[in-house]
């Protein structure tokens, strides 16, 4: 395009000068450049808007002009009548008389969109299982409807497909102990080792201890101290998942088996074999961990304790059926009308619960 306007403002020029055509006028300049302008503002918009007068105008003029110039303007013949489409179907649409479907209440949706914004990182699911617990009954599908409607989008969801030791763990997840470590970095760049087992069946977590230096005479101790408080519940325990640290030594392997559990050695460079306990591990990190500066080990402690309050008996799991576990069906019952909101660890967390 840039090139037959300039080529025709050249031509021009040229055969006026040698007399053989007219002489370009003040016109004939305005409209090469208006039809360059058409051009730019064609590569740069897609489809431009025309208010309801531009439309009138257009329509009118397109009457006096024939169809073999349309070609050269923005405004084509498609675009009349799609025009004129529009304007017969809002013609025949009357607004509705009858009986509508009637939406879900106010008081849920401000309790929907209420945990959704207090809580950015949680998920529809999350929602729903925290919305379950307040007496709330919605869907995930509700769930995503009322935050697109008041402009709040999703959390970002990430999929895992389990794994052949996943479906064996779930067979045998009412005797199942799954124990491993992890790592926090301190203030100081201090590297902190956490040593804990999560039971499958309940996902109900017990933090063994935190050391920076985990040798196989500690983590064997720990073991001990974690017998002696499940007490009689031990028994019930058949199996215990670990992976091949060198710091599960015989002697911790002992510990286990005295007390009528096999030991289960996941592959090498399998983390999903232990899908549980490295699930717990993402959970704390994402939840928690990510979030605080720890300073030592005693701090560290301290907010692995209150978070696992928190985890253990307010947090709605996905593999549970979205409850907290374990709640006994009494504390679930409806005591207030008012939504009452518990901070935990500073209101990094916030758990809900209905006020008398």
């Amino acid at each position: 395009m840039v090139v037959r306007t300039l080529g025709f403002v050249i031509v021009r020029g040229l055969l006026a000068l040698v007399g053989l055509g007219p002489a370009s006028d003040a016109k004939d300049v305005e409209i090469a450049v208006l039809r360059h302008q058409l051009a730019v503002l064609r590569r740069q918009v897609n489809r431009p808007r025309y208010a309801v007068a531009d439309r009138m105008l257009l329509a009118s003029l397109a009457r006096l002009l024939s169809r073999e110039r349309w070609k050269v303007f923005l405004v084509t013949p498609a675009t009349l009548l799609r025009w004129h489409r529009e304007l017969v179907a809002r013609r025949w649409t009357y607004p509705p008389t009858g009986p509508t479907r009637r939406g879900l209440p106010e008081a849920t949706v401000e309790v929907i969109v209420r945990l959704a914004r207090e809580n950015p990182r949680w998920g529809y699911l999350r929602i729903v299982g925290e919305a379950r617990k307040l007496g709330v009954a919605v869907s995930a599908t509700s769930v995503r409807t009322i935050l697109r409607r008041h402009g709040l989008g999703p959390a970002p969801l990430r999929s895992r497909k389990g794994p052949t030791w996943v479906a064996f763990l779930r067979a045998q997840a009412a005797g199942t102990l799954a124990t491993d470590f992890f790592s926090v970095e301190t203030v100081t760049l201090t590297r902190l080792y956490v040593l804990f087992f999560i039971e499958v069946q309940t996902r109900r977590v017990h933090l063994a201890g935190v050391t920076a230096h985990p040798s196989g005479a500690w983590v064997t101790q720990q073991a001990r101290n974690l017998l002696l408080d499940l007490g009689d519940a031990a028994d019930r325990f058949r199996f215990l998942v670990r992976d091949r640290d060198t710091k599960y030594t015989s002697a911790f392997d002992a510990v286990f088996t005295a007390a009528g559990a096999e030991i289960l050695k996941t592959p090498p460079r399998s983390p999903r074999a232990n899908a549980y306990a490295e699930r717990w591990v993402r959970t704390a990190r994402t939840e928690c961990l990510d979030w605080i500066l720890v300073w030592n080990a005693t701090h560290l402690h301290r907010v692995l304790t209150q978070y696992l309050a928190h985890y253990n008996t307010a947090r709605p799991h996905r593999g549970l059926g979205l409850v907290p576990v374990p709640v006994p069906a009494a504390d679930l019952r409806i005591v207030g009308e008012r939504i009452e909101r518990i901070d935990v660890l500073g209101g990094l967390i916030h758990e809900y619960r209905r006020a008398a």
